[in-house]
Parts: structure tokens; C-alpha cells; sequence
């Protein structure tokens, strides 16, 4: 589950972890509010207005239709009500979102943290993940932070360094200084470093994160080290164990087709294919998707219903996938192992019946257990329902639907 930059700051205080402070708002109104505040608490000569979307680049988006950035610094209310108006309710286009863009529901007045002192202010990179092929969580940073870090990345590798932590054992304090002495530091803001670095792993490990991205971590002229960005996601998995963190879920930043599959426990992923399929098992669901391709068509959706498929979720995987109108046929793939073929054809014949005429071709093959019987009855069914056995019969009647 990915969460806003306001909500993953506040969850890093509570482990110590010094982030450039801010305060969410929903209106312009709360905006310049929050702007007052702001200047009079920190006192900051500038504020920076961030759009609070799922997505990076926000620094280098704009607003459709709008010469507006998804961050801006203003320089006074005046500036921050205008940045305001312009980012609520517009839609920002970045590098992450696509051509589309996303919806901006609410914004973030921060502090200004690039204020003049004794030393000179330096960006940097650092983010947690798990890095799979080791099996270890991995710290990736960099001494050149900031909106260019993709660059940085293709452009010169070596600047990127990595540090790895076993799972069972916590980050060891070599380790932390290891990395400030990496990032060049020294002085105070080398100890400041040693312990950001380890109250962010802590952070990542107690807050059951896939990945906490802090982009810039700051140097202060002061010798502060601080977190002015974050991007968090926590494992879904995991979230049983936080339902507090649950609660700050935020859906109208998700496609509403996968909200809505979530709501039946199916696992569903919207494509920009013709071809809609339903299947049972992932890893049938990855193979079905590569056959309809090889077919000439392309999947429209991943969607599996898992090993407990019935009339109910059949139905709903059904609706999900009509709501797209670029789909010209629907594939229905279930390899009768845990489930029976002829409850899920049955399921197939009521939500058919139960939805009305569906004018696009369905495909239903079903093989394991029953599934002659489950053939039997999609055949006798009177519907427009094509059955297959084998997998290349199914494929078959999906290069005659989508040709």
C-alpha cells in the first residue's frame, strides 16, 4: 500500500526520524492558513507547496492545461494561494504517472529548510528495499540526490553504493557509518547521519515496508540531516499487523476496478489489452496471458479468483471486466484442482444470466476435476458461452474473437 509524502513523514517521527515539517491541506483557504503557521513556527522565509499524489517527479510535473509545477516554493500568501488553486483539483502529469496523470485532492505546506548558516546545504539520496536475489534488505544512497537521481542511476553507476542487512539482525552501527562516511560527511553532521540511517531502518523494519525512498536527504547549513522527501509502501501483507496504517489508505488514488475487485478478494491488475481474462492461480494467469498474446490478441487485465472461485466472484470478475469497453472477448481459464469446473461453470451460467446479454464472445476452458461434466453444462446452457478442453482450442477461439 503506497502512501502520500504528509502521511509517511508523520509515521518517521514517531521513530525519531527528523523530516522537514509540513501540514496537508485540502483548500486553498487551509493553504494560506497553513502558510502562517508555517513562517510563524519555523520561521521560514518561504514555504514549499508539494502535490500530494502517488507518484514521483512531481518537482518536474505540471498541471494540464496549466504552467504549474507539482512543487513550487511561494514566497509569501499571496503565492501560496495561487499555487493552491492551481494544483487542487487539477490533474498533474509526471514521469510516473503517464499521459493521464493524476487527480491533485490535496497539497502539503512545508517549511523551508535551505535557510543560510555557517555551512553549505547538500542533497543526497537514501532509500530501504528488499532485495530479493539476496535475500536481504538492501540501503541504496547516493551523494547526488535530488530530481535528477534517475539520471544519476544510468548515467553513473558507481555513485550509487549499497549496504545489505540480513532480515534477522538489525543494522550494525559500522554499517551506519559506513554510509555518512560514504556521503562525505563529517562532524556533527556525520552523527546526525549515524542515527537517521538507523532509525530509518528501524522504521522500515517495524513499519513492515516494501520500500521507504528518501529523496533528498538533506544537510542542513546547520549540520542537520533531514528527511524533505519520502515515499512509502507497506506490504499488503502486512497490514493486518498496522490497521491503523490501513486506515490512511487512500483509494482515489488507486484505478477503481482494482478497488473494487479488492472488495471479492480477487487479485486484479488493469491492461491496455482487448482480450479480458479470468483465471485461477497466478501462475495460469501469467501463462493464459502469454497464450492469448501468441494468439494475437492482448490481455486486457490480470485477474486471478484464486482457488475458492464461485457464482459470487465469478460474477464480479465478470462486471470488472466489461466496465473496460476496449475488450472485444473473455477468456475464462480454471484448472480444476482445489475447485470443481462444474461450480465454476456453474458460477459462469448464473452471473451470464444473473448480468443480462453480454454481446462480446466468452471463452470458458476448463480442465481437471469435472470438467466434463462442467462442459456439459455450458453446452446445454442455451447461452453464447464457447467451452475448451485443451489449451490450444482456447486459444483458438480467442484468435477468432479479437481477429
Amino acid at each position: 500500500m503506497n502512501l502520500h509524502e504528509y502521511q509517511a513523514k508523520e509515521l518517521l517521527k514517531k521513530y525519531n526520524v527528523p523530516v522537514q515539517e509540513g501540514i496537508a491541506c485540502n483548500t486553498p483557504g487551509e493553504a494560506e492558513e497553513a502558510y502562517r503557521q508555517i513562517k510563524t513556527q519555523y520561521n521560514s522565509k518561504f514555504a514549499v507547496v508539494k502535490a500530494q499524489i502517488h507518484a514521483g517527479g512531481r518537482g518536474k510535473g505540471n498541471i494540464i492545461g496549466k504552467e504549474q509545477r507539482g512543487v513550487a516554493v511561494a514566497k509569501s500568501a499571496e503565492d501560496v494561494l495561487t499555487f493552491a488553486k492551481n494544483l487542487l483539483g487539477g490533474t498533474l502529469v509526471t514521469i510516473q504517472t503517464g499521459p493521464a496523470g493524476k487527480v491533485v485532492n490535496k497539497i502539503l505546506v512545508a517549511q523551508d529548510v535551505y535557510y543560510e548558516g555557517p555551512s553549505p546545504v547538500k542533497e543526497f539520496y537514501l532509500s530501504v528495499l528488499m532485495d530479493r536475489s539476496r535475500g536481504q534488505n538492501v540501503i541504496m544512497y547516493s551523494t547526488e540526490g535530488g530530481m535528477n537521481i534517475e539520471d544519476v542511476a544510468h548515467s553513473t553507476p558507481e555513485l550509487i553504493f549499497k549496504e545489505w542487512v540480513h532480515p534477522d539482525s538489525p543494522l550494525q552501527a559500522f554499517q551506519a557509518r559506513k554510509i555518512a562516511f560514504n556521503l562525505g560527511l563529517s562532524g556533527e553532521a556525520f552523527k546526525s547521519c549515524v542515527k537517521f540511517v538507523t532509525n530509518l531502518y528501524n522504521a522500515f523494519v517495524a513499519l513492515d515496508c516494501d520500500m521507504l525512498e528518501i529523496n533528498p536527504l538533506f544537510k542542513t547549513s546547520n549540520e542537520k540531516i533531514i528527511a524533505v522527501d519520502c515515499k512509502m509502501n507497506v506490504d499488503d501483507n502486512a497490514l493486518m499487523r498496522h490497521p491503523e496504517i490501513a486506515a490512511l489508505r487512500d483509494v482515489s488514488e488507486e484505478d477503481p476496478t482494482e478497488v473494487e475487485a479488492g472488495k471479492f478478494n480477487l487479485n486484479f491488475v488493469k491492461l491496455d489489452g482487448n482480450v479480458g481474462c479470468m483465471v485461477n492461480g497466478a501462475g495460469l494467469a501469467m501463462a493464459t496471458m502469454d497464450m492469448i498474446k501468441l494468439s494475437g490478441g492482448e490481455p486486457a487485465n490480470f485477474l486471478d479468483v484464486g482457488g475458492t472461485a464461485n457464482a459470487t466472484t465469478v460474477e464480479a470478475g465478470f462486471r470488472i471486466i466489461l466496465k473496460d469497453p476496449k475488450v472485444k472477448a473473455i477468456l475464462i481459464n480454471i484448472f480444476g484442482g482445489i475447485v470443481r469446473c462444474d461450480r465454476v461453470a456453474q458460477g459462469v451460467i448464473d452471473a451470464y444470466q444473473s448480468i443480462g446479454n453480454i454481446e462480446i464472445p466468452i471463452i470458458v476452458r476448463l480442465q481437471g476435476t469435472n470438467a466434463d461434466v462442467a462442459k456439459k453444462l455450458i453446452d446445454d446452457s442455451g447461452l453464447k458461452v464457447q467451452s475448451a478442453i485443451l489449451l490450444s482450442e482456447a486459444a483458438a477461439l480467442v484468435n477468432k474473437a479479437v481477429a
